[in-house]
């Protein structure tokens, strides 16, 4: 029996997005001057307007004059120079805050930033490379990030993506059914033109033996998207938990990643855990792996880790579990060290998923790294 299963995603331009990475441009900002800085860092964008609140906890003195040149930056790196949302016209509010003093007593020793559960995951999609990434979820990124490439004159940053793919009994993808884009344009860039451009990147981006029929792809079925980004929806980080992580096919601990430090398990332990389940994939002991942690606040020892390979284990879970209890040190400090995240790395992750990106020896995305799948061969 065939079912259906769909995962959405965002471009850098939308209101959320442009959120995530403000939060992330100013952590980074901070990790640049002090690699052992804390913060919690939220935005707001609305029309004309950028909020910018939360906490930090640091030696470096950045100004505010600086947080607002790296905000103008970004924004203007986005390509938001329009009406309703100018990089340099935009009202920058700053209410950023010092740490709360109990919060910081109660990670000076690598306890847990907060409580919480964190969840890792990574799948071998028979027949495709996706970096052991969900394929819907991977295609809607791919799709976006293509589509930003092209550099089209008539399009603006605002975007959206949805993919449906069906999947045979056995789990494995059999075709794409729908691919729905949306996407900001210029005023004078007619909905002919939207659609040939997105239309080509689509083609250019679904494997050839997957590719949808002409009528399974929607282009802007709204019609006309001229009014975008935060002038035409409020922004707030965290509100693309989904997105940036597994496209629904997975579980999520239910905590955001953009604006906080390593020492934020929500970030750091999911970072973790998937730099653990793609691994275990990767060694082969299994075609899907879910990984699950708790913490306590304080706390540096996690509370329960869990494991279930959906039935595709080819060793004993146990072994496996017994493998990270004796080898991977998953305390706060120790993630750290293992993912080398105390360094301006976060900024990239804002956009386009946190997973099922390209790492590299500056330190980006190394929870991407298999470099862990040998030693797991011992568990066969």
């Amino acid at each position: 029996m065939t079912y259906l299963f769909t995962s959405e995603a965002v471009s850098n331009g939308h209101p959320d997005k442009i959120c995530d990475q403000i939060s992330d441009a100013v952590l980074d900002l901070y990790l640049t001057k002090d690699p052992d800085a804390h913060t919690a860092i939220e935005t707001m964008a609305t029309t004309n307007s950028v909020i910018v609140a939360g906490e930090t906890l640091s030696k470096a003195r950045i100004s505010k004059e600086k947080i607002e040149d790296t905000i103008r930056d970004l924004i203007k790196n986005i390509g938001y120079e329009q009406k309703g949302f100018d990089w340099k016209k935009v009202e920058i509010t700053n209410l950023l805050h010092r740490q709360s003093a109990d919060i910081a007593d109660g990670i000076k020793d690598f306890g847990a930033g907060d409580q919480g559960i964190m969840f890792g995951y990574a799948k071998k999609e028979i027949g495709f490379e996706t970096e052991f990434m969900p394929l819907t979820v991977f295609l809607a990124n791919r799709i976006l990030l293509n589509l930003h490439d092209t550099k089209s004159e008539g399009l603006l940053p605002d975007a959206k993506s949805q993919v449906t793919v069906e999947y045979n009994d056995k789990g494995h993808a059999v075709a794409v059914k729908k691919i729905i884009v949306s996407t900001q344009h210029k005023k004078d860039f007619s909905l002919d033109e939207v659609r040939n451009v997105v239309k080509q990147v689509i083609l250019d981006t679904v494997p050839s033996k997957l590719k949808p029929k002409s009528a399974e792809l929607m282009i802007n079925p709204a019609g006309q998207f001229v009014i975008g980004g935060p002038d035409g929806d409020a922004g707030l980080t965290g509100r693309k938990i989904v997105v940036d992580t597994y496209g629904g096919a997975a579980p999520h601990g239910g905590g955001a990643f953009s604006g906080k430090d390593p020492s934020k398990v929500d970030r750091s332990a999911a970072y973790m855990l998937r730099w653990l389940a793609k691994n275990i994939v990767a060694a082969e002991l299994a075609d899907e792996c879910l990984l699950q942690v708790s913490y306590a606040i304080g706390k540096a020892e996690p509370l329960s880790l869990y494991i279930d390979c959906k039935g595709t284990e080819k060793v004993d879970k146990n072994k496996i579990l017994a493998f990270i209890n004796k080898n991977i040190d998953l305390t706060p400090k120790g993630i750290i060290r293992t993912l080398q995240l105390k360094r301006p790395i976060y900024l990239p992750t804002a956009a386009y998923g946190h997973f099922g990106r390209k790492w590299d020896a500056d330190g980006h995305f190394s929870w991407e790294n298999m470099n862990l799948a040998k030693d797991l061969q011992q568990c066969k």
